[in-house]
Formats: C-alpha cells, structure tokens, sequence
C-alpha cells in the first residue's frame, strides 16, 4: 500500500519540476507527497490560528475567485488580513500546478480556496458527510460532467498535529466492487432534481454512478475496516495533492489546513484513459458522457 503515497522532495513552490512518472502517478489516483513543501505564516497571519475565526454556521472559511472572502468573522481589517493570508496560499498552489501539470493549460480553472480551522475528530456530522470514512469525492447537487477534482492541501497546524488520512485501495477496486451493487441511473428522476434545483445541472449516469460509489463506500462499515488501506499523517509543514474524486482517503484527524481546489475539463487529462469517466466507461460497455 505505501505505493499509493509518492514522496517529492521539493522546498519551493515556484521551482516544481515537471515529471511524467509523477504525472502518471497523479492519474493513477495516487498521492503526491511534498514533505518538506509548508506555507509559512506571518505573525500576525498566526493569530488566525484559532477556530473562533470561523463563522459557527459555516464549514471552513473560503476566498471566492473574485477575492472575497466568506465565513470568517472579525472587522473589516481583520477580515482583509484573512483573504490575504488565503489568497497568497491560493498564488502558491497556482505555482505547484503550474511547475507540475504544465500540460493542463487552460484546461485547469480555480475553484475557491478554503482555510479549515476545525479539529476534524469533533466535528458532527451525517454518514454521507463524515469525511473520516473512505470515500471518493462525489456531490449530490454539483454534477461535475466527468469534470475531475484536483486538490492541493497544506498542514499549518502550529501545535505540531499532524493531518492523518487513511489511503485506500484503487478506483478500479472500488469500482469492482461497489458497482454491481448501484441503483440504475434514472433520467427522469435527475430531471425532477434538476427542476426542483436540487442539483444545480441535470445528473447525468457519470455522476449517479460516482454517488453512488461514494455512499456505498461510507455505507459499508465492514468495507471501512477490512479494505486495503494505510494510514498516512502529514505533518504541519507538508503538502500533498491528489485527484480527490479518483484517490480513496478518509481524513481521520488534525487541526489548520489550507486547501485550493481546481477543475479540470474531462478528457485533458494526460492520460484520459485512467480517468473515473473512461474507467466507468468501460465497466459499463458504453461511454458515459463525451467529454467537455
């Protein structure tokens, strides 16, 4: 299992080097793991450092594309502090992809980079919402089209906390053995859920099938226990990326953490072939939606 973890020994997030086995590995639904890769704070950026900073109605504190910030509390300097903080993290990971997936291009956009102060052990929540059982990432109303989810995540825990996953088995194991098990797909159903807005665009089967894969996994308590699976902790000062709708990880615990998500249109991977999309495909003898 310690193959489903890649080390990269980089300190500098403006000089990745480009490498088709690391690449490759991303694609594969591994994870890529920058030990000696942190964000480094500021002293007053330290002070954000507490969870009262947070909204108590929201999950994490988020910078939208546009620079604003939501979730946090505090007055106007504090909360222009914040996105600041946030969005220098957001240039950095821009440089990481950049360095790293150069082949990407345009085919990559930014989502909204979060800060998450919240210890993950206390957190409540559903089955379908705990995080801390292994899971693909799947939404129930942001169909993504075959669209993947690229992550790129930093420890700045200052009490020395690491952030512990649990890395699971492949997406084809997964895919293998919870597949059989999936509800059909129904088109008018998706339809009711698009015109009620309950998803924000139809649902097609692509991204029935990846709910489906994701609650059966949180669903399978025997699964979660006797899978294939290792425990990793990232330690403060680390970063790691991954495709979060393609690697299997639960996050178990840990405290501060930066996180930039981006979206990459279906079909440019470099490798498209590897994909959820193509490897559902094939599974089901047709393909599931054409690429964007």
């Amino acid at each position: 299992m310690t193959d489903r973890i890649v080390e990269i020994d980089v300190t500098d997030w403006q000089a990745v080097p480009t490498r088709r086995e690391w690449v490759d590995a991303l694609e594969a639904g591994k994870v890529l793991y920058f030990p000696r890769l942190g964000f480094r704070l500021s002293e007053q950026e330290q002070g954000f450092l507490r969870p009262d900073i947070r909204e108590p109605k929201t999950r994490n504190i988020s910078l939208n594309v546009d620079g604003s910030i939501k979730g946090a509390v505090g007055d106007a300097g504090t909360q222009q502090a914040l996105a600041a903080m946030v969005a220098r993290f957001r240039t950095c990971a821009d440089a990481l992809v950049a360095g790293l997936l150069p082949s990407y291009g345009g085919a990559l956009r930014s989502a909204p980079t979060s800060y998450r102060p919240m210890q993950v052990e206390t957190r409540a929540q559903s089955w379908r919402a705990d995080d801390k059982r292994l899971h693909v990432d799947a939404f129930p109303s942001r169909p993504t089209h075959g669209e993947r989810i690229l992550r790129v995540f930093t420890n700045v825990n200052p009490d020395g906390a690491p952030r512990v996953w649990r890395v699971g088995e492949s997406f084809e194991a997964v895919a293998e053995r919870f597949l059989p098990r999936a509800k059909p797909y129904s088109a008018w159903q998706a339809k009711v859920l698009n015109a009620l807005h309950v998803t924000k665009s139809l649902r097609g089967e692509y991204d029935h099938l990846m709910l489906q894969l994701h609650d059966g996994m949180k669903a399978d308590m025997a699964y979660q226990k006797s899978c294939d699976q290792m425990t990793m902790p990232f330690p403060p000062g680390t970063s790691w990326v991954c495709f979060s709708d393609q690697a299997t990880h639960a996050v178990m615990s840990g405290q501060y953490m930066m996180e930039q998500t981006y979206h990459l249109k279906a079909g440019h991977e470099v490798d498209p072939a590897s994909s959820p999309l193509q490897i559902l495909s094939r599974m089901k003898g047709r393909p599931l939606a054409e690429p964007a």
